[in-house]
């Protein structure tokens, strides 16, 4: 790296696998009046953070006050950086919130097609060499609830809508409505649970979204009802959820995060033959970075021009 701090730094710390070479080369595209740097090494990672705007998702604690001015994580959950002290050193932190909408959104739908055509029972039998008919349903006339109303929630109800589906959503402001056919808030949580054939999980880890599914939850959901997270593992209480799964509480669950995460090789949840398990990548697209990319460079457009209001900012 040059003397002279560049205006956006690219960390070496990829994505779902992804390089940070193809995000830097999607910067690049974006601001060709810029100089986009990408680091290499970990010297060059720690200097980076003199650049106006360091882009990545983990921050080196010791660097908060080399001189950049924007943090841009790369990932949309902001709760493992240091927000607190980001904001004293007068740091603004944006997120990749948006990014993820359309690929989380079709990863739950998939999985609510999954159990409701039977292919969990289709592979198992499969894998036996097994020809033998088993009853499938529908998803229309069902009742989905979508708890979170966000970027990823919103997605996943535009994507239910030629299903023929009645939706409920679950956010913290019911007032402000949204796309499903009724809104309620967390005081109306288990009302919304009841009444569910399907339920979503898209909304973020918080002191009230905690353990949100817990013991209480799974007595409310009806016995037939698939529960899908795709938001954070503490959602949903996992004692009580390997509870419910051993009484036939509720038909099945779709988990693309858990708690723990990852998931112990002796974990439990892996034996069960009505639980779908993903490593957390229902997020991964390959247009992540091209999507991250218009976020980043807007804001940088907007930095050029005095604007201090900011795309996604969370501090």
């Amino acid at each position: 790296m040059s003397d002279t701090p560049p205006d956006v730094a690219v960390l070496r710390q990829k994505v779902h696998g992804m390089p940070a070479s193809e995000y830097a080369a999607a910067l690049r595209e974006r601001l060709p009046d810029h100089e986009v740097v990408l680091t290499r090494t970990p010297d060059e990672e720690r200097e980076a953070f003199a650049a106006r705007v360091v882009t990545g998702h983990r921050v080196d604690p010791e660097r908060l006050d080399a001189g950049m001015t924007v943090f841009a994580c790369t990932w949309a959950g902001t709760d493992h950086l240091p927000t607190d002290a980001l904001a004293d050193a007068g740091v603004t932190v944006t997120n990749a919130a948006g990014v993820h909408g359309p690929n989380v959104a079709e990863h739950a739908v998939g999985a609510m097609l999954a159990f409701t055509r039977g292919f969990d029972v289709a592979w198992r039998r499969q894998r036996e060499r097994e020809w033998r008919s088993f009853q499938a349903a529908e998803l229309k006339d069902s009742t989905v609830t979508v708890v979170g109303l966000g970027a990823i929630g919103e997605a996943v109800v535009d994507r239910l809508a030629g299903f023929g589906v009645d939706t409920l959503g679950v956010r913290y402001t019911p007032e402000k409505g949204g796309p499903t056919d009724e809104v309620v808030g967390f005081d109306a949580v288990h009302d919304a649970f009841a009444e569910s054939d399907y339920l979503v999980l898209a909304c973020p880890h918080t002191d009230t979204t905690e353990h949100l599914v817990d013991r209480d939850a799974f007595e409310t959901l009806p016995a037939e009802a698939v529960v899908v997270n795709v938001a954070r593992g503490p959602v949903i209480d996992t004692d009580a959820l390997v509870w419910a799964l051993r009484r036939n509480h509720i038909r099945g669950a779709a988990l693309d995060v858990t708690d723990p995460e990852p998931l112990p090789e002796a974990h439990p949840l892996w034996n069960f033959g009505n639980v779908l398990i993903t490593p957390h990548n229902a997020g991964h697209t390959p247009d992540y970075y091209e999507r991250l990319a218009d976020i980043v460079a807007e804001n940088v457009r907007r930095l050029d021009r005095g604007d201090d209001d900011l795309v996604n900012q969370v501090v």
